[in-house]
């Protein structure tokens, strides 16, 4: 039975842009709430176009049979986005190096977006959290590579801004 019609139901699910989910893995959890899977993939599709060939999680608000989709990409995804890298066909293209240069306003701004998710007590522990992420996709910062801009950071050198 579908719950009350005032109750919002909250599906997270973790997809590739621009795909639809498999069925497989929407099934059991809309069934419940009385919604068709290939109708939520629909939706899930259209919302994550701008993101293709990256996978991203999408949180599925489902109120009286209505769904909204949001895009909740990682800071991975936002790295590679910023990189400005083509789409890229997941099945043929494996083991890809991200070996471009990242400005330190780009990362300034996926710190900002990924602000409230992150654990750090500061904004700058938050810039070190996405510099770890950068030096573990491959690519470089400002020309150099992103354990030296952290260990700037923990000295003083470097300042970041406030939020």
């Amino acid at each position: 039975m579908p719950p009350a019609s005032d109750e919002v139901a909250i599906v997270m699910v973790r997809t590739v842009g621009g795909e639809a989910p498999a069925m497989s893995t929407l099934a059991p959890k809309l069934g419940p709430l009385g919604m068709s899977p290939k109708k939520v993939g629909d939706d899930v599709m259209k919302a994550t176009k701008g993101w293709k060939g990256l996978k991203v999680t999408c949180k599925l608000m489902i109120q009286n049979r209505q769904c909204q989709v949001e895009v909740i990409p990682s800071a991975a995804s936002l790295i590679i986005q910023a990189l400005k890298e083509p789409p890229r066909n997941r099945k043929l293209e494996k083991n890809i190096l991200h070996n471009g240069n990242l400005t330190l306003n780009d990362v300034f701004g996926i710190a900002r977006a990924m602000r409230e998710r992150s654990l750090a007590k500061e904004f700058s522990g938050t810039v070190k959290e996405i510099l770890g992420t950068c030096q573990s996709i491959g690519c470089t910062v400002e020309g150099q590579p992103p354990h030296d801009l952290i260990d700037q950071i923990r000295e003083g050198t470097l300042e970041c801004p406030e939020s």
